[in-house]
Order: structure tokens, then sequence, then C-alpha cells
């Protein structure tokens, strides 16, 4: 008896999407023991700036044989630095062959220093109301080539912000002139951060790592008072006016 074949099966779709982030980048500097000193003070100071935030480990300043290399990502992983690249260096420092870290990855752009907030000592003895999040003012126009990146709230720009210029922020992003550059909200997973344009002319926008480009925006928005928000797994842009 010939039992019939088994019908073939379809192939599973498989579904890739496009996400951004913006990775810190920690360059350590000899002597290392001396710097972790100096990384558990600020760690002190700001114990949840590292929680859940890709860091990119520079190690251009070192050299192949700094004492205390060959810890120094164990080092890290005890503190909770997560670890998602590393860059400078050589593979074949000594130093580094014990190392379960991730392989390097090329591109990224630049976005200048980031500034570690100091998280306020909680109160024990009385209940505390809580403080409105903070945000940026910025007065004058944003040049091309410019960065602005404030991951502990809202970023407000009074004029314009050129192509080539970007802003970053944990929170909402307001544009009371044309909006030419990118810009990049909810950093750190803040879902519910929006950006408010006065003019939308953006070469890109993003919240919590979704994003639309020029290209894929709808031409009836463009040059409009328009909001971004994120509904589900969508990047909406919506007309103000």
């Amino acid at each position: 008896m010939i039992e019939p074949s088994a019908s073939p099966v379809a192939p599973a779709q498989i579904r890739v999407r496009g996400r951004s982030f913006m990775a810190l980048v920690l360059s350590p500097e000899p002597p290392l023991a001396g710097w972790l000193v100096g990384l558990d003070a600020q760690l002190a100071k700001s114990a949840s700036f590292f929680a859940g935030r890709p860091v990119i480990l520079d190690l251009g300043l070192l050299d192949a044989n700094d004492e205390g290399l060959a810890d120094l990502f164990d080092q890290l992983r005890a503190r909770s630095v997560r670890i998602i690249s590393v860059e400078g260096g050589s593979p074949s420092w000594p130093a580094l062959s014990g190392w379960d870290s991730p392989l390097g990855f090329e591109g990224g752009r630049a976005v200048g220093p980031v500034e570690v907030p100091e998280e306020a000592p909680t109160q024990t003895h009385a209940a505390v109301a809580p403080r409105a999040a903070p945000s940026l003012l910025i007065e004058e126009p944003v040049r091309s080539g410019q960065s602005i990146v404030f991951a502990e709230g809202d970023v407000i720009v009074i004029g314009s912000v050129a192509s080539g210029a970007e802003i970053a922020a944990g929170g909402s992003i307001h544009v009371y002139g044309t909006l030419r550059g990118r810009a990049v909200a909810g950093l750190g997973g803040n879902r519910d951060a929006r950006i408010l344009v006065r003019r939308m002319h953006a070469e890109l926008i993003a919240i919590d790592g979704y994003y639309i480009t020029a290209e894929d925006m709808a031409a009836n928005l463009v040059g409009r008072s328009t909001q971004a928000r994120l509904e589900g797994e969508t990047l909406l842009l919506l007309a103000l006016d």
C-alpha cells in the first residue's frame, strides 16, 4: 500500500522592521582602577542612568597592556552596564581573549556629549509631591550640523530646526518654527512622547525607535502644523490645522 505523500509546507513569512536607538559611548581611560572609581561615584549619584540603555565601549584611549583591561568587561557587567558593541583596541590584544563581548558594528552618528543627571536622594521620612519633568528651552534657531540631546525631558525650540540638524529628547519635542532636520523623541522607551511642529519639512522623525523619513510622509502634511504620536506600533502623523 502506497501512502500519499505529505503536502508541502509553505514557508513562513519573515517580517523585518527597522528600529533606531541612541547608544551611549563609554571611553575608559588609564589607570582603569581610578576610572572605575569615578564610574562608581557617578553611578552613586545617578544609579538608573545606564539601566536598560545600550552602551558602546570605546577602547581607543587604552593600550593592550593597561592594567585591569582583562577584567574590564566583567567589571562593567557587574555594574549593570549593558555593552552592545566594543570598538577601538584590537581583537589580537591578549587581555581581550577572555571577553564574552559582542562584535562591533559599523555606522552610527555621533550626537555629542550627554549630560548624566543626578538623582535626588529618596525621601523616607515624608511624602514628596512629584516634580514636573524638566524641559530644555532653545530660543534661537538650531543650525545645520548642530545636535541637541536632552534625555531628561521635553525640548522646546522657539525658532526653526535647519536641515542637517538633530533634536533628541527623552520626552516630547515642540518646534514653533519649521522643522527641516531630524527630531527623535521618547529616548529610553517613552511611548507617550509626541512631536509637535509648526511647519513640517522634516528629514526624519522618530518616537521610541519607530521612525518616518521624508520620503514616507504624506504630501498633504508637508509644510503644515503637524503632530506625531505612537498608536501601537504605528507612528501617526496628524495635521493640527
